[in-house]
C-alpha cells in the first residue's frame, strides 16, 4: 500500500513538473514576417506584418516601424487580425532606405516577448 501511494504521488509529481515546464516555454514567437527580415525590396510595401506561433492579446500587442531617421511611418494603429496570430499596420508610401520594425506582444498564457529586425527598400516608393 505504501508503494503504491509513493507510486502515485510520484506519478503526479511528474506530471505537475511537465505541465509547468510546458506553461514556462508558451511564448509567441515571429513565425513569418512580411516584410521578411534583412529582405531588400525594389517595391515598398504598403504594410508589415508578423505572423506568430502562438496566439497574442490584442491589447498588449505593439508594432512600430522607423526609418533610418528614427521618424514613425505607421498610417494607422497596429491591429491583431482575427486568426489572433498575425499583428499588421499600414505604413505611409516608404522612400529608400532602411527601416526597422519594432515589436512586442503578449502571448494569450501572458507571457511577453519583443523583438525587432530591419528590412530595406531599394527602389522609388510606391
Amino acid at each position: 500500500m505504501k508503494t503504491r501511494k509513493l507510486a502515485l504521488f510520484g506519478a503526479c509529481l511528474l506530471a505537475l513538473s511537465v505541465s509547468v515546464a510546458a506553461a514556462a516555454w508558451a511564448h509567441s514567437f515571429p513565425e513569418e514576417q512580411n516584410p521578411a527580415a534583412g529582405q531588400t525590396l525594389a517595391a515598398a510595401p504598403s504594410a508589415v506584418s508578423i505572423k506568430y506561433d502562438a496566439p497574442i492579446e490584442n491589447l498588449f500587442a505593439k508594432l512600430e516601424v522607423v526609418d533610418g531617421a528614427g521618424n514613425d511611418v505607421a498610417a494607422s494603429e497596429p491591429k491583431v487580425n482575427a486568426d489572433g496570430l498575425t499583428l499588421s499596420v499600414n505604413v505611409k508610401p516608404l522612400k529608400p532606405g532602411d527601416y526597422t520594425v519594432k515589436w512586442a506582444v503578449v502571448c494569450i498564457d501572458t507571457h511577453h516577448t519583443q523583438g525587432s529586425y530591419t528590412f530595406s527598400v531599394s527602389g522609388a516608393h510606391s
